[in-house]
C-alpha cells in the first residue's frame, strides 16, 4: 500500500507558514503499515494541482490525500481538479449545502460585522458541490471533505482534506470509518516500531555499528531503519513486520551491548521524561547563567514536575550569584563566572536554598561576543550534585550560535542529571 500527501496552498510553498498537515498524516500512515512514498508541496495554481496528482498517479501511488484549497473563495479549486482528475463531474449535495448553511448561520450570528446573505448563499453553495460518486465528509469548519474514487481499475483513490490542522485531524479520523477508505487502508499489513535514543554517539559511530552487526550474520531484510540527528541527540527508528519481529529484537540487543553508555531510552521515552521517572522522591533545585531558565522549563514541561522540582535561580549577573547562591565573591574575582569553581559554589547554594536532594549549576558563554583564547564562545561549565555527596562535572565547548549553546547546555545539564541520579 503507497500513499502520496500533496499539500496545496503558496503560502505553505513560500514558507509563510509551516506545513504541520503533512509530518501528521505521514505518522499517521506509518501506524497503519501504509507506506509513505513522498510528500509534494503545490502552489494553488489547478496546474500545479493536476501535474502533482498526475504525477503521483504515474508512480503506482494507491491512496493520494490532499490538504486546503477547499474554502469558498475563488482559488480554492481542490474539489473540481480532483473531480476532473478522476474522470467525473460536480453536483450539489443538497444535504450538505443544509449542513454549512447551519454552520454559516451560528457565524453569522455571532458576528459583528454586517455579512452579506448573497455572499454567504453562494459560499454556501460552492462548498456543496461534490464530485459525482464521491463520499461527503461532515465539515468541522465550513469546507467538507470528500473521498473520490477513481473511474478505472488501479486509479489512485484522492482524499480531499482541509488545510487547518485543527480541522483536518478529527476529519482524518472520521473518514477511516468510511468504506471506501478502509478498503484501501485494510491492504496495507501494519507495521510495529521501536525508537532508541542515544547521547554522546555519532551518527558515523552508530552507522559503522549497522555494518558490523550486519556483517556479523544479522540479515536487515524486513527492516527498515532510519538514523536521525536530532538536536544533540541521535534518534534510530526501527519498523518492522511480525515476520521480522526476532530481528528486531536481536538488533536492539546488539545496539545495547555497543553503546550501553550512550543509549540511553530503549522504549522511546525522551530524556526529560527518563529524568522525571528518576527524581521521583527527591527535591531539585537548580542555578543557571547562560541558559537563562531553559533547564527549568524542559523540567517544567514534564506533567507532575511540581512533586520534586523545588525551583531555580536564574543568576545572570555576578551579584546576582552572589547574593542568590551565595557564591563567594573571592571565588568569582579569582576564577570568573564561567568556571568549574564558581559552577560547583553554584550547585552548592542551590542545594541549600531549596532545601534540595539534587541540584545542577549551568554557567557558560553563550556568545556572540565574550569570549577568549582561554574561555571561548561555547565553553560551559556544568556541576550536578547531591546532598549526599555525589557529584558530575563537566566542561565542554558546545558548538553553534547562541541559541544552540543555550538550548544544548539545558540538553547537556539533562543528561548529566540522568547519569548521576541513574
Amino acid at each position: 500500500m503507497r500513499a502520496g500527501i500533496l499539500v496545496t496552498g503558496t503560502e505553505v510553498l513560500t514558507a509563510t507558514i509551516r506545513d504541520e498537515n503533512g509530518p501528521w498524516l505521514s505518522e499517521q500512515l506509518s501506524g497503519l503499515g501504509v507506506e509513505l512514498v513522498e510528500i509534494l508541496v503545490v502552489a494553488d495554481h489547478p496546474g500545479d494541482l493536476v501535474n502533482g496528482l498526475e504525477h503521483m498517479k504515474s508512480i503506482g501511488i494507491d491512496l493520494i490525500i490532499t490538504t486546503g484549497g477547499l474554502g469558498p473563495t475563488a482559488d480554492d479549486l481542490t474539489a473540481e481538479v480532483v473531480a476532473a482528475f478522476s474522470g467525473r463531474g460536480m453536483e450539489l449535495d443538497p444535504d450538505m449545502e443544509a449542513k454549512i448553511a447551519r454552520v454559516l448561520a451560528r457565524f453569522a450570528a455571532g458576528s459583528s460585522v454586517d455579512l452579506s446573505v448573497d455572499a454567504l448563499n453562494e459560499a454556501n453553495r460552492k462548498q456543496a458541490m461534490i464530485p459525482v460518486g464521491a463520499k461527503a465528509l461532515d465539515p468541522i469548519g465550513t469546507a467538507p471533505g470528500l473521498i473520490v474514487p477513481g473511474q478505472g481499475e488501479g486509479d489512485p483513490l484522492v482524499l480531499v482534506l482541509p488545510g487547518p490542522p485543527r480541522e483536518l485531524r478529527p476529519m482524518w479520523e472520521a473518514a477511516q470509518g468510511e468504506p471506501m477508505l478502509r478498503a484501501v487502508l485494510d491492504r496495507a499489513t501494519r507495521l510495529q516500531k521501536y525508537r532508541l535514543r542515544m547521547f554522546g554517539t555519532p551518527e558515523s559511530e552508530l552507522a559503522m555499528s549497522l555494518r558490523e552487526i550486519e556483517s556479523d550474520g544479522l540479515s536487515f531484510d524486513g527492516l527498515e531503519i532510519t538514523t536521525c540527528l536530532r538536536k544533540g541527540e541521535v534518534e534510530v527508528d526501527v519498523r518492522y513486520r511480525d515476520a521480522a519481529a526476532g530481528a528486531a529484537e536481536e538488533l536492539k540487543e546488539a545496539l545495547r551491548e555497543r553503546h550501553a553508555r550512550s543509549l540511553y531510552s530503549l522504549d522511546g521515552r525522551t530524556v526529560d521524561e527518563v529524568v522525571a521517572a528518576l527524581l521521583a522522591g527527591r527535591r531539585l533545585g537548580l542555578a543557571e547563567s547562560c541558559s537563562a531558565g531553559l533547564l527549568a522549563a524542559r523540567i517544567t514541561d514534564v506533567p507532575g514536575s511540581s512533586e520534586y522540582f523545588a525551583g531555580g535561580v536564574v543568576s545572570y549577573s555576578n551579584e546576582a550569584k552572589r547574593d542568590l547562591l551565595g557564591v563567594d565573591q573571592a571565588l568569582l574575582d579569582e576564577f570568573g563566572a564561567v568556571s568549574a569553581e564558581v559552577a560547583e559554589a553554584m550547585a552548592i547554594g542551590a542545594l541549600d536554598r531549596f532545601g534540595a536532594d539534587v541540584a545542577v549549576a549551568i554557567t557558560g558563554i553563550a556568545g556572540p561576543g565574550g569570549g577568549s583564547d582561554e574561555k571561548p564562545v561555547g565553553l560551559v561549565h556544568f556541576n550536578v550534585r547531591t546532598a549526599e555527596g555525589g557529584v558530575r562535572a563537566a566542561a565542554p565547548v558546545i558548538p553553534g550560535g547562541r541559541r544552540d549553546v543555550r538550548e544544548r547546555s539545558a540538553l547537556v545539564a539533562m543528561h548529566l542529571l540522568r547519569e548521576m541520579l541513574a
